[in-house]
């Protein structure tokens, strides 16, 4: 059987595991696990607290630091079969393209790492060579953060990670983060027509958003770039939503604002995040408490993807680059896991098979072509793991 048959062979089971984020991605991972254990990887499956979700770390190779993580998410988003040609768990070949939920974003890209392992297993190793599977990045990686925190307790250090994203095998060193939250007021109701006597969680809310539009320009103001690689080229802060109040003539007791930024760097996220902390602790708290002393604010973390900051040092984006043959790097503006992994210390770029256009849509897709760039990728990797860097 050709390498490529046995990556579409690979591919074909992974689709049909339905690992959407709200499900259980268990048999996927006893799968791969049990595929890279045969070809002599040591491996390692931690399960988050419920026991339903699980990530995947194998290593081939030495016991040593400076090994190179091939890494890719198992989750995919939700797929309503109406919208789609076929089964979106059953993979469809039409000519060069192979349709399924997850192909390019990014069971794709794992399949190649999976069908390469036969491969990598003959070489002479002098670095290892890991393989990190992951749980519930679409919503949040909260797979991604478990992992990097049992490397670091660990001390596990590799030095490359490459993130095997759909970039249509373009090479991406940077990408802004992605912090969403819901901050919830909680007041007291009353009759509208005396106002003082209550506590409108409307009103506060309201004042929790002008300050947050405040902070949004000043990082924009402040924003000094070498090139405008990002667009728009600054972090940026919006409000997506609010819910509160019964009717207009109800103080309301309760209002959520739900919100987001998109920091170009960690020290813009850290300037809005205390601020508005600040604020509310010593500002608008303390005038809500006057009224009522159960008032309160809270703030909900819904995900921090940390960005994927570009660094003038990058083994990563070197070997990638020479494997793929390009001499041009991109920075995008979707987020992955990428920044998790740089938290470690790490060198890390982002290249994988398909394109970011085809992900969470009805029909997804990633073509042959794009799965065999990903296989030669992954082949030329050979020299970088059979000597010390």
């Amino acid at each position: 059987m050709s390498l490529m048959n046995e990556t579409i062979g690979i591919l074909d089971r992974l689709i049909a595991f339905p690992t959407v984020s709200s499900d259980s991605n268990l048999e996927l991972i006893v799968y791969a696990s049990e595929l890279l254990e045969h070809h002599g990887f040591r491996t390692t499956v931690s399960r988050d607290e419920t026991g339903k979700k699980a990530n995947l770390f194998a290593t081939l190779g030495p016991d040593a630091p400076d090994g190179i993580v091939l890494s890719g998410h198992t989750d995919v988003v939700p797929a309503d079969a109406s919208d789609w040609t076929s089964d979106p768990f059953r993979l469809r070949q039409e000519g060069d393209l192979l349709f399924g939920r997850g192909t390019c974003d990014m069971k794709g890209f794992i399949a190649t790492v999976l069908a390469m392992a036969p491969h990598h297993a003959e070489l002479n190793l002098q670095r290892p060579l890991h393989v990190a599977l992951t749980y519930d990045e679409e919503t949040g990686c909260f797979g991604a953060r478990h992992l990097v925190e049992e490397l670091k307790n660990q001390e596990i250090r590799p030095s490359v990670a490459i993130i095997g994203e759909p970039t249509s095998m373009r090479v991406i060193e940077g990408h802004k983060g992605c912090y969403e939250y819901t901050t919830c007021f909680h007041g007291t109701d009353g009759h509208g027509s005396d106002p003082d006597k209550g506590v409108n969680a409307i009103h506060y809310a309201v004042r929790f958003m002008t300050r947050l539009m405040e902070l949004g320009e000043t990082v924009k103001a402040g924003a000094k770039f070498s090139n405008e690689r990002y667009q728009p080229p600054w972090t940026t802060v919006q409000v997506g939503r609010i819910e509160g109040g019964k009717a207009r003539n109800v103080i309301a007791r309760n209002c959520s604002v739900e919100w987001e930024m998109r920091p170009v760097q960690q020290a813009d996220a850290t300037l809005i995040k205390e601020a508005l902390e600040e604020y509310c602790r010593t500002q608008l708290l303390p005038e809500m408490q006057v009224v009522s002393a159960d008032a309160r604010i809270v703030t909900e973390i819904i995900g921090e993807v940390a960005g994927l900051e570009v660094m003038s040092d990058n083994e990563a984006r070197d070997i990638v680059c020479k494997l793929t043959g390009s001499d041009l790097c991109d920075v995008v503006a979707f987020g992955t896991e990428a920044g998790l992994f740089q938290s470690l210390g790490m060198s890390v770029v982002v290249c994988g098979p398909g394109s970011i256009a085809q992900a969470h849509q009805p029909d997804e897709y990633v073509s042959v072509s794009q799965l065999q760039s990903s296989l030669d990728m992954l082949s030329g990797l050979s020299s970088a793991l059979e000597q010390r860097p």
